[in-house]
């Protein structure tokens, strides 16, 4: 399975994992999700893929989080259509192998997939 990596070229973390995929001669399509925003559906595979609570997708430090109404309380059905209308609080990057996934914090995570 081809390997997708939800990039943003504005986050440090998002180029550093992206180069260590590159100097592994690891070959992944990269997804500028912030222009190619993810579904509601996908996020919920992203979740699944994950394994873990929607917060943890959430970058909570953005003023979108709070103007927003949500906190860390906040149920995972919120907290994706949340995603799915702002996807600047998805947090990144996430590298996906098929159903299996892991988000790159630190960047080095990302290797985990390989």
């Amino acid at each position: 399975m081809a390997l997708i990596l939800w990039h943003n070229p504005r986050c440090s973390k998002s180029r550093a994992a992206l180069a260590l995929l590159e100097e592994r001669g690891v070959a992944a399509t990269v997804r500028r999700y912030l222009d190619d925003a993810p579904s509601l559906d996908e996020l919920r595979a992203a979740q699944s893929a994950l394994g873990v609570p929607a917060i943890e997708m959430v970058r909570v430090k953005e003023a979108e989080f709070k103007a927003m109404g949500l906190t860390r309380d906040s149920g995972d059905a919120a907290l994706l259509a949340a995603m799915a209308a702002a996807p600047k609080l998805v947090e990144r990057p996430i590298l996906f192998d098929g159903d299996r996934a892991v988000i790159g914090r630190p960047p080095e995570r990302v290797l985990d997939l390989l």
